[in-house]
């Protein structure tokens, strides 16, 4: 339960900074739970795991140009906003910087008078909530004005925005792409039906949890802020044929374990809901939805990591994560991905 446990060495170098061009040509380590072994594989080798019979549940959200750049009305000052969950109405939760800058009632005009955003309460650690102001459809503002909210960890200029999306992506809301369907293609979609694999959606908008670290020595005290989700009649039905017929439910991220795993722990069966989530997943968990995931690397000490080990085992996933370095495997958002059996 220490921090300390999650920890591993990465070098620099490995933290992929850019997409492939291919984006099923990412490199794919099998882990299998039962037997502790792993093998190196391509992505395109998904379809050799999975089964006829199996669900595939991905996430279909869609990452908004959420990062905003403004000038304070009353000094001209440099703010940024970045919009993390909409709260209600206009009103938003937000990332600011400097937030030392802001005060309540504070206007930051993000260019051309298209689009204002008003301070309404300033909440700490760089947390605000903000009232946008505009005029017409506020995505298609967002769109002209906002630039992708990439990670901290990504230092180049991504050329084009689409490919930190998902090809599937369809529900705008997140302030962060699920990362581990970038992997996938249309194409390869298409062959995993074929073979008999069910496709389910869910939605879960990517928030906060995403940028904030675990700052906790003892990580039972860390706090997961929430996340809003869905899931429709549709895969909630697909899911329980599913379960009555012992077939796989393979969730392709941890934002899909997270949903599946939050409506099977609250209502012990699968159900059209529209919800917040706050589920913090670490080992001592007892898995009730998800018999296999797909995922890319974690940050150390991360949230992430503690879901994939509470998953697989702690000891097992760092051994694993120790010969993804030594094999120098593309680390993180844009990086390489795992399947766990």
């Amino acid at each position: 339960m220490n921090i300390d446990d999650y920890n591993y060495d990465l070098p620099q170098e490995l933290i992929a900074q850019t997409p492939l061009k291919d984006r099923s040509s990412s490199r794919l380590l099998v882990l299998d739970r039962e037997s502790k072994t792993y093998e190196d594989r391509v992505f395109t080798d998904i379809i050799d795991e999975l089964v006829s019979g199996d669900v595939l549940v991905i996430n279909d959200t869609k990452v908004i140009p959420a990062r905003l750049i403004g000038l304070k009305e009353e000094t001209g000052a440099r703010i940024e906003i970045l919009l993390l969950k909409n709260i209600e109405g206009d009103v938003w939760e937000a990332l600011s910087k400097p937030t030392k800058r802001l005060h309540e009632g504070t206007i930051v005009d993000f260019g051309e008078g298209l689009l204002k955003a008003k301070v309404l309460e300033i909440l700490g650690e760089g947390i605000v909530h903000v009232s946008l102001i505009y005029e017409g459809i506020l995505m298609e503002v967002l769109e002209k004005l906002g630039t992708m909210p990439l990670p901290p960890y990504i230092h180049e200029e991504l050329k084009e925005q689409g490919r930190y999306q998902t090809v599937y992506a369809e529900i705008p809301g997140s302030a962060a792409a699920p990362t581990a369907g970038l992997h996938f293609t249309d194409e390869l979609l298409k062959q995993i039906e074929e073979k008999g694999v069910k496709i389910a959606h869910v939605t879960l908008h990517v928030g906060l949890g995403t940028f904030r670290p675990v700052e906790e020595s003892d990580i039972r005290m860390h706090k997961m802020h929430t996340e809003h989700f869905l899931m429709s009649k549709e895969t909630a039905d697909i899911l329980n044929e599913a379960k009555a017929k012992d077939n796989r439910i393979v969730a392709v991220g941890t934002t899909s374990v997270r949903t599946l795993e939050s409506v099977m722990s609250k209502y012990g069966t699968f159900k059209e809901c529209e919800e917040d989530t706050a589920i913090f997943i670490y080992p001592g968990y007892e898995f009730k939805a998800v018999d296999a995931m797909i995922t890319n690397f974690h940050l150390p000490k991360s949230t992430l990591i503690m879901l994939i080990s509470a998953f697989a085992g702690r000891e097992f996933v760092l051994e694993a994560y120790e010969h993804a370095v030594l094999e120098e495997y593309r680390f993180f958002s844009f990086g390489d991905a795992m399947f766990i059996k």
